[in-house]
């Protein structure tokens, strides 16, 4: 009965240390690859990237538990973050605050609807979907998947267009005048890694030494260029006008929120004192001048 709820249990009978060896190589393998393709998961779902590497390590674990296939690889998956992406970019900003969350309660109903279909022994409808339809569909997520990359290869920006195809017509527009050559150096580079590794000797974590080798190498130069300057750092003038008129505007709010706080305290015991005092009358005065807009 125990190994029905936990099905996990049934390992340990006859289990040796050697099995332990090869499981551990196992699971560092999986996890060799694992690190870098979550990270990438996640920014096609429009996510930070570290999110993906708290959805590659739960999921794993709750699935190799509880799971009834010791070959099923459970986690992260390049169609499920390419939906994810078309679903909630109409909702919201991708990488926003919104946007998780957003994230979050999908993941959470389509466990729950996985879960009820579990339950429910409703596996068998996968059988309704034919080989050629499944094809296709995976073959079609793998151009768009590949496709939308272009503009992070180019290092270059452009706005979704209504069709996929559209999109990717701007950003190769935008890669002939704009094309920002570091990152473009950066993803051959990326790329010459992972091919030249997968040639030389395909059992070394090919992807890891790729992000391991770029990631250390544009911390080195300041691939990122950030940097912190003073504003007489900047040489047009009127960058430098409009940067302190925007810090002037920003200083004058908290202010002007205050002042409106006791116009609002005000208008409130007006209308208090209206009811039970005479006293109310000067403030009857005072709501009307700030109705005419006497008082700011």
């Amino acid at each position: 009965m125990m190994t029905k709820i936990f099905p996990f249990l049934a390992w340990f009978r006859g289990y040796r240390l050697a099995d332990l060896r090869i499981d551990a190589l196992s699971g560092l393998t999986v996890a060799l690859v694992l690190i870098p393709q979550s990270m990438a998961y996640a920014q096609l779902a429009g996510l930070p990237p570290f999110y993906g590497l708290y959805a590659s390590f739960l999921p794993p674990v709750i699935a190799a538990l509880f799971g009834s296939s010791r070959q099923l690889a459970t986690g992260p998956v390049a169609v499920v973050s390419l939906m994810t992406n078309a679903s909630l970019a109409p909702l919201a900003t991708a990488g926003s605050q919104e946007y998780i969350a957003y994230a979050v309660l999908l993941a959470l109903l389509v466990g729950v609807f996985q879960f009820l279909l579990g339950v429910l022994r409703l596996g068998l409808v996968v059988n309704f979907l034919s080989h050629p339809v499944v094809n296709g569909f995976t073959n079609a997520a793998a151009l768009i998947i590949a496709t939308s990359q272009l503009s992070k290869m180019f290092g270059v920006y452009v706005d979704n267009a209504e069709h996929h195809v559209e999109t990717i017509y701007l950003v190769c527009k935008a890669a002939v005048n704009y094309t920002h050559w570091p990152t473009l150096i950066m993803g051959a580079l990326a790329f010459g890694i992972m091919y030249g590794l997968k040639w030389l000797n395909p059992r070394i974590p090919f992807v890891l030494a790729a992000v391991a080798v770029t990631t250390l190498a544009s911390w080195l130069i300041g691939f990122q260029q950030d940097r912190t300057v003073g504003i007489e750092a900047i040489a047009d003038p009127a960058a430098v006008e409009h940067i302190v008129a925007y810090n002037q505007t920003v200083a004058a709010m908290e202010p002007l929120a205050k002042e409106r706080t006791l116009v609002n305290q005000e208008i409130e015991a007006a209308g208090f004192l209206l009811q039970f005092s005479e006293a109310g009358g000067n403030h009857l005065g005072f709501v009307r001048r700030f109705k005419h807009g006497d008082l700011v």
